[in-house]
């Protein structure tokens, strides 16, 4: 009979958000005897080339670290063969292919920032708060052809803060679906799984919604919409891709800025939607369909992320539309 100490796990993952169902099966006793991480790549202003926030907690522990450019490599699936695993565990990695993916005998499962079937794709946390949703969650999975359409496992619902951004929530999930990867390879261990079809649900309540990859032109705000629906599209960018909208200086010098936080004010008025207020001193405001967007937190090209009132204390706004 398979237990902790015999059940051999290989991880996957890239990113913070895995790291911590990582610490956490390891810190339950699970054996982790490999795990495979993204490349180090060169990032930031110095190109200096860095390490995945996996690999950094991999290299703390002396785990068996993969790291492969190609998952389809025929020496790399021959290494994964070797390693014997009796389960995959993916958290924010690649999509793998069935040949990996297909590998161990009790199979390959997922952790998903969402409560699928709802909120497929690469943006989950974002797409949530971004549509106003009031709760969104974990799912536990196993990895199908199609990417998160997998018999569901395990699901864990978390509230929605109404002023919370995708930072937040992120952090949130994180620690939540931490809990859940556990409680699920445990019940996999124990053979207590019931495993649900994602059409099954689907085929009962209807139309689900998607979370598509979100790029940079995606992020652009548009001021000809509801306060709310530019206050959630705001909060549910930041920090991270980030919303922005161009403004123009006093010599019509177009720049771009990046939003990182705001505050909705509710007032009918007669301007016109994307109309800036300023005092240059405290306060700056854009007109949205019914109301205003107070933007409090910042960042103009080529500047660091600050606050408006230190932004307004180095840069002139003239009322105009944007």
């Amino acid at each position: 009979m398979k237990t902790k100490e015999n059940f051999r796990i290989i991880f996957m993952g890239t990113p913070e958000f895995a790291v911590n169902s990582l610490k956490l099966l390891f810190e339950n006793g699970y054996q982790i005897i490999a795990v495979v991480t993204a490349p180090d790549k060169p990032s930031g202003r110095g190109m200096k080339v860095q390490e995945s926030a996996v690999k950094k907690y991999a290299l703390e522990k002396n785990f068996k670290i993969l790291q492969p450019e190609n998952l389809k490599n025929s020496l790399f699936q021959e290494e994964l063969k070797n390693l014997k695993a009796d389960l995959f565990v993916v958290v924010a990695f690649r999509m793998l292919p069935e040949s990996v993916w297909s590998l161990p005998s009790y199979g390959t499962i997922n952790l998903h920032a969402s409560l699928l079937p709802d909120y497929r794709g690469a943006a989950p946390i974002n797409r949530v708060l971004m549509n106003g949703e009031i709760k969104t969650g974990v799912t536990t999975f196993f990895i199908e052809k199609e990417i998160d359409t997998g018999q569901i496992i395990y699901q864990e619902e978390v509230e929605i803060h109404p002023d919370e951004n995708a930072g937040q929530l992120h952090d949130r999930l994180m620690i939540t679906g931490g809990n859940l990867i556990v409680r699920t390879v445990q019940s996999i261990l124990d053979e207590t799984i019931q495993p649900v079809s994602q059409n099954q649900i689907i085929s009962e309540r209807g139309n689900i919604k998607s979370a598509p990859k979100i790029f940079k032109e995606d992020c652009e705000i548009n001021w000809h919409q509801t306060t709310e629906k530019i206050y959630n599209f705001i909060r549910g960018l930041s920090p991270y891709p980030t919303s922005w909208f161009k403004i123009y200086d006093k010599t019509k010098n177009e720049l771009s800025f990046k939003v990182f936080s705001c505050q909705k004010f509710y007032e009918k008025h007669s301007f016109q939607a994307g109309k800036v207020f300023s005092d240059n001193k405290t306060y700056l405001k854009i007109a949205a369909l019914d109301g205003y967007i107070y933007i409090t937190d910042i960042q103009m090209q080529g500047k660091k992320r600050m606050s408006i009132n230190d932004m307004l204390n180095g840069f002139d706004i003239r009322p105009f539309v944007l």
